[in-house]
């Protein structure tokens, strides 16, 4: 098993979370397989309510908020 560390973006509407997780490469005889643990499962799970519901104080908690702003050309 080989684990690394990845940033996960997660988008809901105007607002984009950067999540750090552990994701665990498991040789399942086909090739590589990424796995994230339950517990990174369920923080992301509890980002994407919180954007959701609008709670930028529990996303931000969990991870980096940026707002996306449109570019005018």
């Amino acid at each position: 098993m080989n684990k690394q560390h990845r940033t996960k973006l997660l988008r809901e509407g105007q607002y984009i979370v950067e999540v750090e997780v552990e994701v665990e490469l498991i040789d399942t005889g086909e090739g590589w397989s990424p796995y994230l643990s339950l517990e990174d499962a369920y923080k992301l799970d509890d980002v994407r309510t919180a954007l959701h519901r609008g709670d930028l104080k529990t996303a931000a908690r969990l991870g980096r908020v940026f707002t996306l702003a449109p570019v005018v050309v």
